[in-house]
């Protein structure tokens, strides 16, 4: 599934969503100077300020790029930001123009309903703290791991778990794939971003038996954390939630 729109308007401009948006984008071209390809998880930019799992674990031992991988610990990482600051800059870089991309887009349809339910400083803090909630459950899962973290999934999760769970019943008009053909459904919320969430554990489970590791790939279990972190933890956030957003839909009671 692949979802297009949503059907809440917003009651005010999501300055602090496009924002995001804007950052990313200007980080990924700009500062990591990233193509249109389809990797760029070998950039040296990605490597000195991308997460890695074992630096976080393993204080003041820095990793590097070697040849073709990254090489934990290295005595050519002198470079390298140190591991608290990566945490917070690793959200806003990517690995990827799809990548980017995607997550974008979830954050343009979630992210400006969640921003629009509360003050936007507790929107700054609702997401970087759901940033930092996705990394520590991919770590906790992965401590050794050697790849960087990268990305603003983990945060964005936190933004969709927080959606699930104020707007359920909301409408998204969602892409359906069926092997080689698709169609275009209006879903509830809840199903879109519930159906997410299993697809997020299915897969996790399977990396437990294969962790990311040195090789890269999908950090699954911080889509997990920063979506679990979005549930449980919203209602400490949004103190202004659009309560009749789905008048337009209900039946008359006569």
């Amino acid at each position: 599934m692949f979802p297009l729109k949503d059907d809440i308007p917003t009651r005010r401009f999501p300055i602090l969503t496009v924002a995001i948006i804007v950052i990313c984008a200007v980080v990924y071209f700009g500062f990591e100077h990233g193509g249109l390809g389809l990797g760029n998880y070998g950039n040296t930019r990605v490597v000195e300020y991308g997460a890695i799992p074992y630096e976080i674990t393993h204080p003041g031992k820095n990793c590097g790029i070697s040849g073709d991988r990254v090489e934990c610990p290295s005595r050519d990482a002198t470079g390298n930001a140190p591991a608290w600051l990566t945490v917070l800059t690793s959200m806003f870089m990517h690995g990827s123009l799809l990548h980017l991309a995607g997550n974008m887009l979830f954050l343009w349809i979630f992210g400006n309903n969640i921003e629009d339910s509360m003050g936007r400083p507790r929107f700054v803090l609702f997401y970087l703290l759901g940033g930092v909630a996705a990394l520590a459950g991919q770590t906790l899962i992965d401590p050794g791991a050697t790849a960087p973290t990268v990305g603003a999934s983990g945060a964005i999760a936190a933004v969709l778990g927080g959606y699930a769970l104020l707007y359920p019943r909301a409408r998204v008009v969602t892409v359906v794939f069926i092997i080689f053909f698709f169609t275009i459904l209006n879903l509830p919320a809840l199903a879109v971003l519930g159906l997410w969430f299993l697809i997020q554990v299915a897969y996790g489970a399977t990396q437990i038996a294969e962790p990311v590791g040195g090789s890269g790939g999908v950090a699954y279990f911080a889509h997990i954390g920063g979506f679990l972190f979005g549930l449980l933890l919203i209602k400490l956030f949004a103190n202004r939630v659009h309560d009749d957003y789905d008048r337009s839909r209900r039946l008359p009671v006569y």
